[in-house]
């Protein structure tokens, strides 16, 4: 999750948020194949779930405790526990319509879907003044009287929302402007940010479309009229899906553990994080090492960082060394702190201050996907900055990324993976708090939905959400010079322990050397070692 006050930095749409990325200040997909295939005419697909990969290697492990995480609860954070109870549900104030309607939704700090519509209406005017035998991407529209596309509207009442998502889309695709404006027109009567997961994914996805036959979104994207919220909003949303959800705590531990495992008998260990937001992952490994028999070691930790970042943060990278450096002290740890403050693409080996000596261990928290690569530009930063950390030798690189297929593929397939995706995030956030909660509301409008808009209605540099699946990112190892390391039965056990916290519909399952994090039957991100 990024934010940022300057949309036009080189590093991307800054404002655009990773749901998997920014993780709490303070507090201490289907896809397990290699491959994909998307059918472009029906939009379904053929994937192994967690139970199916065909892997001699692959083990299940469900969450063996239904335990919720109630709204008010703070596991994982005893530095700073956050209440969020509220008797929302017998509140007069909690009637969320679809946020294009008249633009009933979450609150006054929550402007990006108003602000979609206004950049609308101006750019394109009334759409009862717009032509339907304009062309879309040089394609003109359909003019039979009864194609395929007239029977779906006929349909489109009577079909379920996600199909009528899927059917939009592929007007979209296919330059059938006039039918794309009528399927949005009757999406727009049946989402809503406060209803049902696929209602409120539905919002997001139809101002994604909109914001689409805007140049590909980018006019939209470099004249967003919304308000920048606050860093410590910003931070408090981050805040409820740090708790709702155990993605961002699936990325703490597991890489922790690996690293700690790997440095059992170093005595100077030199951390590089790409992505540290507030630093508070460290803040655990810090304590771990500072029991560790014979003494803890001396600790030194550069942290990459950028100006979305830094805005969620409140300011710049000297508060997280200043914690970090509280924490140290506290446990007894003799502790440094290195400032990077520069996004991925721009870092350079002289940014990284290796010292001989050191054990060298390398963080990628759900970042690499920022990166673009070769189908983007030349200089293919993703495959630059792996083969960079190759050459500083490290012990171990940590790799933590969401399972999902967005990189390459077309617009149509990408938004079926998208959709497929966040229906099941949106589902596992939904089983954690309540449907007219405003603080889940905020939480998905400012850390999720503004990466689905990306994905879909962005295209080349300014598309920032990129994903790819484990087995592309293997690849992309394997050809920098890396070798996997295989996990050992600790990670699995700490994750599953903390799944005790979270829904039964969570599990974890390991494959190809990689651990998987999954919802039901959808992986969602996955953990792996390298070096």
């Amino acid at each position: 999750m990024q934010a940022s006050q300057d949309p036009q930095t080189s590093s991307g749409m800054a404002y655009c948020f990773s749901p998997l990325q920014v993780l709490n200040s303070n507090s201490s997909g289907n896809r397990i194949s290699e491959g994909t295939e998307v059918s472009v005419q029906n939009c379904t697909e053929q994937f192994f779930t967690l139970e199916s990969t065909p892997a001699t290697d692959f083990v299940i492990y469900n969450s063996p405790s239904a335990l919720s995480v109630a709204s008010n609860r703070s596991p994982f954070s005893p530095q700073c526990s956050q209440s969020y109870v509220s008797d929302i549900h017998h509140s007069s104030d909690n009637n969320y319509g679809s946020p294009l309607s008249g633009y009933s939704g979450v609150d006054d700090n929550s402007k990006l879907m108003h602000a979609l519509m206004v950049l609308r209406n101006e750019l394109l005017g009334p759409e009862s003044d717009m032509d339907d035998s304009c062309s879309f991407y040089g394609v003109p529209s359909q003019t039979s009287t009864f194609n395929k596309f007239d029977r779906i509207l006929e349909m489109a009442p009577s079909m379920d929302l996600k199909q009528v998502l899927i059917e939009c889309a592929e007007a979209v695709s296919e330059g059938d402007l006039s039918t794309a404006e009528a399927l949005m027109d009757i999406l727009e009567r049946r989402v809503s940010v406060s209803g049902e997961p696929i209602e409120r994914l539905g919002a997001y996805m139809v101002e994604g479309l909109r914001a689409r036959l805007l140049s590909s979104g980018s006019i939209i994207y470099k004249k967003l009229k919304c308000i920048e919220i606050t860093s410590s909003e910003l931070i408090s949303y981050m805040q409820v899906l740090y708790h709702a959800c155990p993605y961002y705590k699936f990325a703490y531990m597991s890489a922790n553990v690996v690293i700690g495992e790997a440095m059992e008998n170093e005595n100077r260990i030199h951390i590089i994080d790409f992505q540290i937001a507030q630093g508070s992952q460290w803040v655990f490994l810090i304590q771990a090492l500072a029991r560790r028999p014979g003494g803890p070691p001396y600790i030194r930790i550069t942290g990459v960082d950028d100006s979305q970042s830094a805005h969620a943060r409140g300011g710049g990278l000297e508060l997280v060394g200043e914690t970090l450096a509280k924490v140290a002290k506290s446990c007894g740890v003799q502790f440094e702190f290195h400032a990077a403050g520069m996004s991925g693409c721009e870092v350079q080996l002289e940014n990284l201050q290796i010292r001989h000596g050191e054990a060298l261990a390398v963080n990628f928290p759900y970042m690499l996907h920022h990166m673009p690569d070769e189908s983007v530009s030349t200089m293919n930063h993703r495959d630059r900055l792996l083969r960079l950390v190759k050459s500083l030798s490290p012990k171990v690189v940590t790799l933590v990324e969401q399972e999902s297929n967005t990189n390459t593929a077309p617009f149509f397939p990408r938004f079926c993976e998208t959709l497929n995706y966040y229906t099941a995030m949106f589902e596992s956030i939904d089983e954690a708090r309540p449907r007219e909660d405003k603080q889940r509301i905020n939480a998905e409008e400012h850390c999720v939905a503004r990466d689905v808009v990306n994905i879909i209605a962005c295209e080349d540099t300014e598309r920032v959400e990129r994903h790819e699946l484990f087995g592309k990112w293997r690849l992309r190892l394997m050809m920098a010079g890396f070798s996997p390391i295989p996990l050992s039965q600790s990670v699995s056990t700490a994750i599953r322990d903390m799944l005790n916290e979270y829904s039964r519909n969570y599990s974890i399952a390991e494959s190809n050397g990689a651990l998987y994090l999954g919802w039901k039957n959808r992986a969602m991100a996955t953990s792996s070692a390298w070096r």
